[in-house]
């Protein structure tokens, strides 16, 4: 929970008129520009979001074997993701129970994490397995300084964390995005590990939003590079379910199995079980608030967003191939032919992220109204509006509640 109240001007009003962003597309507006560039409103966000929601951190082919971990971190919270000796992956908090220290960097394999500071050492599992010359030190167990641990659940690859130990299953939310991905089966795609993190200069909603918004497409993308995924063929599904973690849309092409290079014809292998309906459009899928997919019929671009303040957040990006594209000879050079037309669509949307975060903390930011065609940016504000709202409404009932018992205390001090 935030240690500290809200800032007045986020009170009961301001709440109660987010529920302009979550009406039908046709009446919605955005967001107030605040809920986007405010530090308090970020505090208040890692409640009524991160603490509590399924965060993605990563891919299960990132440690495939016993020993692998990766290192990352959310929220400001370092994070190291293991796979035990009997193959299952844990989740844990990387800082040391001594003194603070992280007690690993980057990635490798290891049989058990070892804090270079002072050298305790922690198991797979996160207990502390051995803790040099402490037993001078009155009344110390190992077993009160494991490294905490989160809830893990897998997804599609996905590997995902929940710092609430009571949080509800993921799986069961994403139904919806079960079936239209089924034929992707991106549970045995493959795909290079992402090299070094991005660190953007806007707020985390801000790339979402542009990664799933085809109202832009043939404007910004104007060209023979994305031509031929017209705005006009965007499709979003007559209704999601009302519990959904995920949303998504797709978008028609002018021929079958397009992709975004300058031949606009699939480089890689099509996934092999896609439908010819599959095969003439694409997907565009989000999990709020950390995965963002963009899916093609020969590959899968997938973005891991991660917040740490209000302006600013780190993104993993990778792309996910079908198996054995990564065995052909000519894999790289298909790679960089795909990755040289890729980037520049890409450079466009930086810019625009950029200059939206910029334009967003301006006096004459407003809250403006959407096209048909960003049904997903407000498919997205129905995911954060109940969430805004009930966490205030938490919030506000727990401070009345202690302001109740100061008063009490008050009452029982005078007589």
């Amino acid at each position: 929970m935030i240690n500290k109240p809200l800032h007045p001007k986020f009170d009961a009003e301001f709440f109660a008129a987010l529920d302009r962003s979550a009406a039908h597309v046709s009446q919605a507006e955005t967001l107030p520009p605040a809920c986007y560039t405010d530090a308090d409103f970020f505090e208040f966000e890692k409640e009524a979001l991160f603490n509590h929601e399924w965060l993605c951190v990563g891919r299960e082919d990132w440690i495939r074997n016993p020993g692998d971990y990766f290192t990352t971190s959310i929220v400001g919270e370092p994070l190291v993701i293991t796979r035990n000796a009997k193959r299952e992956i844990k989740a844990m908090s990387s800082v040391c129970q001594h003194r603070a220290m992280v007690v690993a960097e980057g990635f490798g394999n290891a049989r058990a994490l070892l804090c270079p500071y002072h050298h305790w050492a922690y198991s797979l599992d996160g207990e502390l397995i051995a803790a040099p010359a402490m037993e001078e030190t009155e009344g110390f167990d190992k077993k009160d300084f494991c490294l905490p641990t989160m809830q893990v659940e897998c997804w599609q690859g996905f590997i995902f964390i929940n710092f609430d130990h009571a949080a509800a299953p993921l799986g069961p939310r994403l139904t919806a995005l079960d079936a239209v991905l089924e034929n992707f089966d991106l549970k045995s795609a493959e795909g290079p590990r992402p090299e070094q993190p991005f660190h953007f200069q806007w707020n985390w909603k801000v790339m979402f939003e542009n990664n799933n918004d085809g109202y832009h497409a043939n404007r910004l993308h104007h060209g023979p590079l994305h031509d031929f995924v017209p705005s006009s063929l965007a499709r979003f599904p007559t209704e999601l379910p009302e519990n959904t973690a995920g949303y998504y849309r797709t978008n028609g092409t002018l021929h079958a199995d397009a992709a975004f290079n300058p031949t606009q014809r699939a480089l890689f292998p099509v996934f092999p079980k896609l439908t010819d309906e599959e095969r003439n459009r694409m997907l565009f899928a989000n999990l709020p608030p950390t995965l963002s997919l963009v899916v093609s019929v020969d590959s899968v671009i997938f973005m891991i967003l991660r917040a740490d303040s209000a302006g600013t957040h780190y993104l993993d990006q990778g792309v996910l191939y079908a198996p054995g594209a990564m065995k052909d000879p000519l894999f790289e050079k298909r790679v960089e032919m795909s990755m040289s037309a890729v980037s520049d669509i890409i450079a466009q949307d930086l810019h625009v992220d950029e200059m939206v975060q910029v334009g967003l903390q301006s006096r004459y930011a407003v809250r403006g109204r959407y096209s048909w065609q960003e049904r997903a940016q407000q498919e997205l504000n129905a995911w954060l509006v109940p969430r805004y709202q009930t966490t205030y409404q938490r919030m506000s009932e727990t401070a009345a509640s202690a302001k109740g018992r100061l008063a009490a205390i008050d009452v029982v001090v005078a007589d």
